[in-house]
């Protein structure tokens, strides 16, 4: 405004300028307000310095089935051999190579006739299973005892995406045994295609954290840079495959370390729950799948950075133990999810599933709804043992078979001490707490607490309201105090 405009302007016209002024600030401050802290509650934003669990963050609600829909039939076992096609060209070999043949099909199943049939694989007098299970094939299993609860298309061949990951971790826990070692970042790490935590060059990542993002986060670059220090991509490749032959994994051929689609590549849900079983057994291996929130060191001039599990599961399902999600265009939508209740503890596997109707952690939950529901005496359809429990199993019968033989002596028969069960037993470890005195974090690494994260935002929120409302009382209090305007010169009221 110029200095004549202003000289113009009376003092009376300056005033109500001031209060509207005033007013308008006061109103924009208290809506502002408002809306801050409407969305700090709803958990829609992440305040500087802090990281909530994922499913705080996005507010992705659990929803019952609603809808009917129909799977894949798999019943004529269109997937015995291969993956279903590949619908891009992530899958063509590189110049001058071919794709692999096929993997054998083991006679018989592996885990029992019962898992060699290619549809559902139920047990007698179960209940109907949830409405909207759009997987072409899944599997609920004991995680513990390894029974069969029930599946579709078990060994039915299907592209992993992401959850190849599990394998990728076991075998490192295997390969990389040092997991507070320090892994310098490279550009190559922060280039690679598909889902990347973050890590960047000259970033300095325990072995322990870079497993941590990969299995929160999905990280395709955490998973190059740990087969980087596994000896380089082929070794990896190589290690994951001998793992998974030990294990007995017949259905399982990684091509990739991190589940991005490659030719030959496949896996099953019987495969995937076997590994997952393995892999719960390793000491560490609990805390990497349970862990829900935690802090990315930062490399460069990128500071230090919140990350949350993408496994939805994690926090919005009373008892979840962890989990896995995966996703490519030819693999659609992938899981593995894990939960306790009343001491059991199950796992579901689930491959070629959709987002539709529902979120594909929701069906998992329905599945292990389900799974939780069947009665104690419900028998197994199979089991999920990898071979070395198998070879237990069978030298424990052997030997309490010897144990039984009744020595005779005179007329008196005396039975022989029977041995334990050889049912696998889970570890301490494999609980869904950390062993008391074990690190949570690494020496660089920062785990934040998500009941701190999501009571420090309610406070913060709920604060946000109050001065919103105040502000918003003080402007009603003054607009009705404000005194009647004088009528203008000629002006009739």
């Amino acid at each position: 405004m110029s200095f004549l405009a202003a000289a113009a302007t009376s003092a009376p016209a300056r005033a109500r300028l001031h209060r509207r002024t005033r007013a308008g600030g006061l109103f924009r401050l208290g809506f502002s307000a408002l809306l801050a802290g409407a969305l700090a509650l709803s958990g829609s934003v992440v305040l500087p310095g802090t990281a909530v669990a994922a499913g705080f963050a996005t507010g992705d609600e659990y929803l019952p089935p609603s809808e009917t829909v129909t799977p894949p039939d798999t019943s004529d076992c269109p997937q015995q051999k291969l993956p279903p096609p590949p619908v891009d060209l992530s899958e063509e070999p590189a110049p001058g190579e071919t794709s692999p043949a096929p993997l054998p099909v083991p006679t018989p199943a592996p885990g029992g006739d019962g898992l060699a049939e290619c549809g559902f694989v139920l047990p007698d007098g179960a209940e109907d299973l949830p409405s909207d299970i759009s997987a072409a094939a899944w599997m609920v299993a004991d995680l513990d005892s390894g029974e069969v609860l029930g599946a579709k298309d078990p060994h039915g061949r299907y592209r992993p995406a992401s959850t190849l990951k599990l394998l990728t971790a076991l075998t490192m826990l295997t390969e990389l045994p040092d997991l507070d070692a320090v892994v310098t970042g490279t550009q190559e790490d922060a280039n690679q295609e598909g889902s990347r935590v973050g890590i960047g060059p000259g970033g300095k990542y325990t072995v322990r954290q870079l497993l941590l993002f990969m299995m929160m986060g999905s990280g395709n670059d955490t998973a190059f840079a740990l087969a980087r220090t596994n000896g380089g991509f082929d070794k990896t490749v190589a290690d994951m495959n001998g793992i998974a032959a030990d294990l007995g994994a017949t259905d399982t051929r990684a091509v990739t370390v991190s589940g991005l689609d490659g030719p030959g590549q496949m896996t099953s849900v019987y495969d995937l729950a076997l590994i997952t079983r393995a892999a719960m057994q390793h000491p560490e291996f609990p805390e990497l799948v349970s862990t829900k929130t935690s802090m990315v060191p930062g490399f460069g001039e990128y500071e230090k950075f919140g990350i949350a599990n993408d496994n939805q599961l994690l926090h919005s399902y009373e008892g979840a133990l962890g989990g896995k999600t995966g996703f490519t265009d030819d693999a659609g939508n992938t899981y593995m999810g894990m939960a306790e209740r009343d001491g059991r503890r199950l796992v579901v596997t689930m491959l070629g599933g959709t987002q539709q109707p529902r979120r594909q952690w929701m069906q998992a939950a329905s599945l292990l709804d389900w799974g939780f529901g069947l009665s104690g005496s419900t028998s197994a359809v199979g089991s999920v043992l990898s071979l070395p429990e198998i070879a237990e199993q069978a030298g424990t019968a052997e030997s309490t078979a010897d144990s039984t033989e009744v020595e005779t002596t005179g007329s008196v028969a005396v039975a022989g001490t029977e041995t334990d069960t050889a049912e696998p037993v889970s570890s301490a470890s494999g609980t869904k707490e950390p062993a008391p005195g074990s690190p949570a974090v690494a020496q660089t690494y920062e785990t934040v607490s998500t009941a701190g994260s999501l009571s420090g935002v309610i406070w913060f929120g709920g604060i946000l309201v109050v001065l919103g409302l105040l502000i918003w009382v003080y402007l009603a209090r003054t607009k009705d105090r404000r005194p009647p305007p004088r009528p203008r010169p000629g002006h009739r009221r």
